[in-house]
């Protein structure tokens, strides 16, 4: 069987060792300041841009340096909450302390998601901003974060797929990677991480971009934002079927990991939590009008 051997990269760029103190930077939180950076600096250019916005842009490009510091709380308290309410409560039950360490992983986006609408519906309150196009700005600056993200998560070596013997399957290294059923040989599996990164970051930013800079979308305030929904959760739904769910979701009746079963069927935690977003995604794109 061909395969792709995972490459030897470390999830930490270097630490720095002070007595018993260590300080580590890692390919994870690089990747959540490279995602908020180049986010923040795309609503940057979007303002400076008055061809995209007939009536004045909505918003001050100064006042986005405010609205990144509430974007950065959403995403940590609202992506680390999220994980430890849907995917292991019980571990975080028995152990609270592990709750806020989350320099060692576990994030979710859908918490992480949630978290940034709250925190900027606060803001826009605070403000003063049309809600639906502060929602517009946001949907455009989000995919870079997915797609640095899944990167890490691939040199991380974490949220792999399921076990493949197509010649792109990378063989990911520990013992739950390398655990397939019925196989005696090296384990590869879908670089799933590599997937969600192609169609919730290239491929996403792609179409939001066009919607903006040349159909015109932001003359619809939260139209870009159900696209971006829609985009999301179809792209999510469609991995998911070659994604390796959560380990707490496995049985041994319950093999592909799965949180409904419908007859046979049925959806992951993943699928599940996606369909809410295509719903809405395609409310907000057929409720749309014109400012």
């Amino acid at each position: 069987m061909s395969y792709i051997p995972f490459p030897n990269i470390s999830p930490e760029i270097f630490t720095i060792s002070l007595g018993s103190w260590e300080f580590s930077l890692r390919w994870y939180a690089l990747a959540y300041v490279a995602g908020l950076l180049i986010g923040w600096k795309l609503i940057v250019t979007i303002l400076k841009s008055p061809r995209l916005w007939p009536n004045g842009a909505p918003m001050q490009p100064e006042a986005v340096e405010r609205l990144l510091t509430w974007v950065i709380l959403g995403v940590i308290i609202g992506g680390r909450l999220g994980y430890v309410l849907i995917y292991d409560p019980a571990f975080f039950w028995a152990n609270p302390s592990q709750i806020p360490v989350v320099w060692h992983g576990g994030m979710s986006f859908h918490g992480g998601f949630m978290g940034v609408v709250v925190a900027g519906i606060l803001f826009c309150r605070r403000e003063g901003i049309p809600m639906l196009t502060m929602a517009d700005l946001m949907a455009i600056a989000t995919p870079a974060g997915l797609f640095f993200g899944r990167i890490a998560n691939f040199i991380n070596a974490e949220l792999w797929g399921r076990p493949t013997d197509l010649p792109w399957g990378v063989a990911f290294p520990g013992e739950a990677a390398q655990s397939c059923p019925d196989l005696l040989t090296i384990c590869a599996r879908h670089p799933s991480q590599l997937y969600e990164a192609a169609l919730e970051g290239l491929v996403l930013f792609a179409v939001l971009a066009w919607a903006i800079w040349r159909a015109g979308w932001l003359r619809y305030p939260g139209r870009v934002a159900g696209l971006f929904f829609a985009g999301y959760g179809l792209s999510r739904f469609a991995v998911e079927f070659v994604r390796q769910p959560d380990a707490q979701f496995i049985t041994l009746g319950n093999p592909l990991g799965l949180a409904l079963h419908l007859g046979g069927y049925g959806l992951t935690m993943g699928q599940l939590l996606s369909l809410p977003m295509i719903v809405a995604g395609i409310w907000f794109i057929a409720r749309a009008r014109a400012a």
